[in-house]
């Protein structure tokens, strides 16, 4: 099978990425990983959805090269997101994000999501997090040196253009919910 031929097929649930000729399915998030989803998108977008730095999208599907994958959260710079005559955003971004963020769930293979990290990098991807809520620690990647793995009261690094100042602690602290 084609990518244009898995672009063809309908949407399902959970989502699949097409990656190497393959249809893989993602699994389907899970309580955790659906809080620290929705909490790193909704804190990148308050300091950069305003100002029309960056959107993030949570599961938005992004298909580029040969692989359409669908990061847990994939960020845009505003000037790289494609938007329709009326000002929305169109349906099928044919583009690799400038960030993106996978969180790794308890049945994910550790190596096919980096892999879809790294794929992001040489396809014009800025950065990279791997967020693995077990041992409370996050690998960042960057196109242009070695990853670095950061734990505790470090501070975490984003795209330039976004003025978002998080700790791994804080990013984790998202997952306390009661007392």
């Amino acid at each position: 099978m084609s990518l244009e031929d898995f672009l063809d097929l309908p949407e399902v649930k959970p989502a699949r990425e097409y990656i190497d000729g393959k249809i893989i399915r993602k699994p389907m998030p899970k309580g955790k990983h659906s809080r620290l989803q929705l909490k790193l998108c909704n804190s990148i977008n308050e300091v950069a959805e305003s100002s029309k730095i960056a959107y993030a999208f949570r599961g938005l599907s992004c298909s580029f090269g040969t692989r359409s994958i669908v990061p847990d959260v994939s960020v845009f710079t505003w000037s790289k997101i494609p938007f329709d005559r009326d000002g929305e955003p169109i349906h099928d971004f044919l583009l690799c994000p400038d960030w993106v963020i996978e969180i790794l769930s308890p049945q994910q293979s550790s190596n096919r999501v980096t892999g879809n990290i790294l794929y992001c990098l040489e396809n014009g991807c800025k950065l990279g997090w791997l967020i693995d809520p077990d041992d409370r620690s996050i690998l960042m990647f960057f196109a242009d040196q070695s990853p670095k793995l950061l734990q505790g009261d470090e501070s975490l690094l984003t795209l330039a253009e976004i003025p978002l100042n998080l700790t791994i602690n804080q990013v984790f602290s998202w997952l306390k919910m009661q007392a």
